[in-house]
């Protein structure tokens, strides 16, 4: 799940849109917004939108889920309480989440947007859209390492949610540390609750899977992209087989995870995963007590009995430190990607965790 150097598409220097910009990529050239329908029985024929935009001058893919397709424009007595809005893991591809999202939509009634944002660039952008914006206005520095994706996170809010708009961040592995760091650096951002999944906040070059990669994301990751390069000549229904034979040893993976998994077969998209993920390894390394403390009240922590990304030491150090806290640990042998077989248990319990602030609404 947690696996970024720059491409040669996005390397520094490269001229990109103005700083902080979000702009749709033209209908014309995705049929950007238009609802996908789902499989008859599934969440009851949820409707979710896609879009492709640069956000900080970096491809971007957003999936909303429910009809408020632009919270801006909304009316406002038609405008919702509350936006969900999920900040993913490593690789940061938007449609994991796809089931989740719906399960998670269809969980509250359909009362509530729930969006995903991807990280910047680690979508591979449809035909006619780069990776990066031309322009001749200077970009946000190193958009795609650890603390660019915070600042790519907290401009997308900026430039498509409104400002009292209340929100519930549901951060999942590496999208936990961007969480707490989006509530440390924007205060004023109106969050009633965040739901920590899995969360890598904490010495992750020391956990047992960090002592595994950290060589081979810090010092080796090059060699890596020649591969990815051969095989990304393959045609789709190969690639598809492969990656289902990678997945094999679940016993119902999830469909959207199979077809997402297929971006790792870009270059660009891999080099930005790995860039991101060595700085991971790097600057994850003490927890943010801080932060958590001044927020207590508004975290719930989820973490894995045998997550090798954040190891049951590390709750049963967190839950030491902050007895009064939300912090829970799985009892039911979910993975930390969950994303891949998992999506509609952890939304149900979402759901039934929130029941407080929900009801209050």
């Amino acid at each position: 799940e947690e696996a970024g150097t720059h491409p040669p598409s996005a390397r520094p220097g490269r001229r990109r849109s103005a700083a902080g910009a979000c702009s749709p990529m033209t209908a014309d050239m995705r049929g950007a917004g238009e609802a996908e329908s789902t499989r008859p029985g599934s969440e009851e024929q949820v409707p979710l939108y896609e879009e492709f935009i640069y956000c900080c001058g970096a491809a971007t893919q957003v999936l909303k889920c429910g009809p408020w397709k632009d919270l801006l424009e909304t009316e406002s007595k038609t405008l919702p309480r509350l936006l969900f809005l999920i900040i993913p893991g490593n690789p940061g591809l938007a449609g994991y989440y796809r089931t989740f999202i719906r399960a998670l939509y269809h969980g509250l009634n359909r009362r509530y947007p729930v969006w995903v944002v991807s990280h910047a660039g680690h979508c591979k952008p449809p035909n006619g859209m780069g990776m990066t914006q031309d322009t001749d206005i200077k970009e946000l520095e190193d958009v795609f390492g650890l603390h660019g994706q915070i600042e790519h996170k907290l401009d997308f809010l900026r430039k498509n949610v409104p400002k009292d708009m209340k929100l519930v961040l549901i951060g999942h592995s590496i999208g936990c540390y961007i969480t707490l760091e989006m509530m440390k650096r924007a205060s004023e951002l109106q969050v009633l609750r965040s739901v920590l999944l899995f969360p890598t906040i904490e010495r992750m070059a020391q956990s047992p899977q960090g002592k595994l990669l950290t060589p081979v994301l810090c010092k080796l990751r090059y060699i890596l992209y020649m591969p990815v390069y051969l095989l990304s000549f393959l045609p789709e229904r190969v690639k598809t087989s492969m990656v289902r034979f990678v997945l094999r040893g679940l016993k119902y993976p999830d469909e959207a995870s199979i077809v997402t998994s297929l971006n790792l077969f870009s270059v660009d998209c891999v080099a930005n995963v790995l860039y991101m993920a060595s700085q991971e390894m790097m600057k994850v390394v003490e927890r943010d007590s801080t932060t958590i403390k001044q927020n207590l009240k508004k975290l719930i922590f989820y973490y894995g009995v045998a997550d090798n990304w954040c190891p049951q030491q590390y709750f049963e150090e967190i839950k030491m430190d902050f007895p009064d806290g939300d912090i829970r640990l799985c009892e039911k042998g979910i993975r930390h990607a969950f994303v891949l077989d998992a999506s509609r248990e952890v939304a149900a319990m979402i759901t039934d965790w929130l029941q407080d602030i929900l009801t209050r609404l």
